[in-house]
């Protein structure tokens, strides 16, 4: 392949830039995440640092400032990225044409449009806040319809696409009860809305893009490397994911691990086969395997945590767990998963590079700063630092990958 790192491409004019944009699902709703993933952590570390070193005139959110953080973290920030990413592959997938700009510009129009609306919310308007979440929502509707039409069109029968077009419906759901909670429905509908956030759409969909890529990867660059992806993983996974929401829902936090113990083993059994040993080269495979490794340690954490509550009516880690599963797994899967995409799919080389092994290494340790944030006293000030470093992290990554997005493939082709 020719080596497209010297390739000079023209800088695009203002009234270029949406046309650029709009060519593909990926890159219009990748270039959205790459700026809400600096808005969200932005927004929540000086939130912190307010509460933190006592800054009066900061505009506080006209709701716990958590549920503004989980909720546009767990329903705007992480699925912009993955609705761009669906939106590119359940046609390819599923043997279908392409999907036509109408199709998935109004998704990110009202997910990314809601999503900054929202946040202005979060600076003293319920009412902003709302109707950003109820704009999000109608951008999931949009989405769901679009992707629902593709499997039922189409005659392969794609485990993969189903799991996530599962996972989408549930989270739709989920972000329902989120928005029934800030119109005034009982506490209880948020802590619904982020469980089945995390649990039921976020973790199955990040799962089964994994299922399905990361062997697939894999076996395109490591010779007699043999794929193992048994769909009984899915049906298994999902039916340990309910059993954890349930008993988390159900106040029976306690026997937690008799969902969590297995999720753990479960996921370790795929981390292992997968054979990361052998996955030292090219960097950009490296660093999904690296990724993947953080969702069994979060399980098993999640797990410990229990078992320890059961024992001795004590609990311990306090949101560590949760952590290790959205900053480690979440965050560097990510990472790793958008630059692959990124690089593929504009023409150049497929490398991890200085600035994506940057932000994935730092992020590292972001993960063990909010951590130590559970673990130690002053908690706040290390949830500051942890929010900062997130953001040191991210913004070289941003930067670049939002030039690529706006800029036309390095190849010349479209796309």
């Amino acid at each position: 392949m020719r080596d497209m790192r010297d390739t000079v491409i023209t800088p695009p004019t203002p009234m270029h830039v949406p046309d650029i944009l709009a060519q593909a699902p990926h890159r219009l709703l990748f270039f959205a995440g790459t700026c809400a993933v600096l808005t969200s952590m932005t927004w929540w570390a000086l939130q912190l640092a307010s509460l933190r070193y006592g800054w009066g005139r900061w505009p506080q959110p006209p709701v716990p400032p958590a549920w503004g953080h989980a909720l546009l973290t767990v329903y705007g920030m992480l699925p912009l990225f993955m609705f761009g990413f669906l939106l590119t592959v359940f046609p390819r997938w599923l043997d279908r044409p392409a999907l036509p700009r109408r199709r998935y510009v109004p998704v990110a129009g009202a997910v990314f449009g809601g999503y900054l609306l929202a946040h202005l919310g979060l600076l003293g308007s319920l009412a902003l806040l709302r109707a950003g979440v109820l704009l999000i929502a109608i951008g999931y509707g949009v989405a769901l319809v679009t992707l629902a039409q593709v499997l039922v069109a189409s005659t392969a029968r794609q485990v993969h696409a189903w799991s996530c077009l599962a996972a989408l419906t549930v989270g739709s759901v989920g972000l329902i009860a989120g928005l029934a909670a800030l119109s005034g429905a009982p506490p209880v509908a948020m802590t619904l809305a982020i469980r089945l956030g995390v649990f039921g759409f976020l973790l199955p969909i990040y799962f089964s893009v994994c299922h399905r890529m990361i062997p697939f990867f894999s076996a395109n660059v490591i010779a007699g490397y043999r794929m193992w992806r048994p769909r009984a993983s899915l049906v298994l996974a999902w039916t340990l994911l309910t059993a954890h929401v349930a008993l988390e829902l159900t106040g029976a936090q306690a026997w937690r691990w008799l969902a969590d113990a297995p999720l753990a083993l479960l996921f370790a059994a795929h981390a292992l086969r997968w054979r990361p040993w052998q996955a030292r080269r090219p960097g950009l495979l490296l660093a999904l395997h690296l990724a993947f490794a953080w969702l069994p340690v979060a399980f098993a954490l999640y797990a410990l945590q229990s078992a320890w509550q059961l024992v001795t009516g004590e609990t311990v880690l306090g949101l560590a767990p949760l952590h290790v599963l959205t900053i480690g797994y979440f965050g560097s899967m990510l990472v790793a998963m958008v630059t692959r995409v990124t690089q593929g799919h504009s023409g150049r080389l497929l490398q991890m590079g200085a600035v994506p092994w940057l932000c994935f290494v730092l992020l590292q340790g972001v993960v063990v700063l909010r951590v130590r944030a559970e673990l130690g006293p002053d908690s706040y000030r290390w949830l500051v630092i942890a929010a900062a470093g997130w953001l040191i992290a991210f913004a070289p990554w941003v930067l670049r990958s939002a030039w690529i997005y706006l800029t036309p493939r390095a190849d010349g082709k479209p796309g």
